[in-house]
């Protein structure tokens, strides 16, 4: 018996700032592929920095939009990154 993937590995295809709020913002991020729905909103997309750095950044919720996916996030991501997304706490 085999159970669901919790992670898989995605591109970073657009971004868009949804709210700035007192100088905190909130952004929405789209990748080629997801497994976060309104099911499991919550989680994080892991990625490497061109430094080096390991990022690890928290997905808040998610919007569903036109068939996108959109990862609502506290800090944004370049498009074209690549990420490993991980469903969950």
């Amino acid at each position: 018996m085999s159970s669901a993937p919790t992670s898989f590995e995605a591109v970073v295809i657009d971004i868009r700032l949804e709210s700035r709020v007192e100088g905190v913002a909130r952004w929405q991020i789209a990748l080629d592929r997801t497994l976060f729905s309104t099911v499991a909103p919550t989680g994080v997309l892991e990625a490497v920095a061109r430094s080096g750095a390991r990022l690890a950044v928290p997905v808040l919720g998610v919007v569903e939009e036109g068939g996108v996916v959109w990862h609502v996030a506290d800090k944004p991501l370049t498009e074209g990154t690549g990420v490993t997304g991980r469903l969950g706490g």
